[in-house]
């Protein structure tokens, strides 16, 4: 029997992302902030960014398509929703909570250049 796949993989990227940037313009970052750091984690540009956004593809695709996760993700650490991000087993829930707690970073005041590990 398979193991039934977390929700979070078939919801839409689309549907996440603009709760991404609300988190985050409630205090006082941008969106260009988010896309930099989605486009840092995944390799997509800004155009192929937007076009995955606005054909709904669902997390699991949204992952399969990045051109290039950024090898610098073993630098993110600590936990998001109660899980240590680099214990994370399953591969696609951890590039999940990598951006996930990417946008909580930012959304905590943390500067770009700590958030994008440099």
């Amino acid at each position: 029997m398979e193991a039934k796949k977390p929700k979070i993989f078939a919801m839409s990227f689309a549907s996440v992302y603009p709760l991404y940037i609300k988190k985050v313009e409630k205090k006082g970052r941008t969106k260009e902030e988010v896309d930099e750091i989605i486009i840092w984690l995944t390799g997509y540009d800004e155009a192929a960014l937007q076009k995955q956004i606005a054909e709904k593809v669902d997390f699991e695709t949204f992952f399969a398509e990045a051109p290039q996760i950024n090898p610098n993700v073993s630098l993110i650490k600590g936990v998001i929703c109660g899980y240590r991000v680099e214990e994370i087993e399953d591969e696609l829930m951890q590039k999940i909570r990598y951006m996930d707690k990417l946008i909580d970073e930012l959304a905590k005041g943390k500067a770009m250049e700590k958030i994008l590990r440099k």
